[in-house]
């Protein structure tokens, strides 16, 4: 995986696999879905978020009324970030996830299909919603990461490799 890789605009974005599909024991099956759908995983992990992690993260919505609820589901148990490659990433992958509320996102869609129907919060997944988000919300996860891989591809480069 080399650096190009992580600046192609408009070919990754960031999905997230939220606590409580986590706890269902449902990620596998998420994930078949989107690579089904034609994505392609370049880096996946499970983190638990702290308060502060959720808080920065979703700093946007800071001053919504769901803001606070949001942040405790995203601490309630583990998380799966995964970084995803298709051309039109950000969009394609916003298909995949549906409305936003999983009783308004059409059958077929992950939030429809794995997402609380009674609970906006608990919509299965969170995909990133422009090129400048998947960019943001992929250094929050991967930074440590995407600096490795920038110094192994130098070090690959200085030896001749690439």
């Amino acid at each position: 995986m080399s650096q190009e890789v992580f600046q192609g605009p408009g070919h990754l974005t960031l999905a997230m696999i939220k606590p409580h599909v986590y706890r269902a024991g449902k990620i596998g099956q998420v994930i078949s879905r989107i690579e089904d759908a034609g994505f392609k995983i370049l880096i996946l992990k499970s983190v638990q978020l702290r308060k502060e992690g959720a808080e920065y993260f979703y700093e946007e919505h800071k001053e919504k009324p769901y803001f606070k609820n949001l942040v405790g589901t995203m601490c309630s148990g583990p998380v799966i970030p995964m970084v995803l490659m298709k051309h039109g990433a950000v969009e394609e992958f916003r298909k995949l996830l549906g409305a936003t509320h999983p009783a308004e996102a059409a059958e077929g869609t992950l939030r429809h299909d794995f997402g609380e129907h009674t609970n906006v919060t608990n919509n299965a997944v969170h995909g990133s919603d422009s090129n400048a988000a998947a960019h943001r919300e992929i250094g929050f996860f991967f930074g440590r990461e995407l600096k490795l891989a920038e110094r192994v591809n130098a070090l690959d480069k200085q030896q001749g490799i690439l």
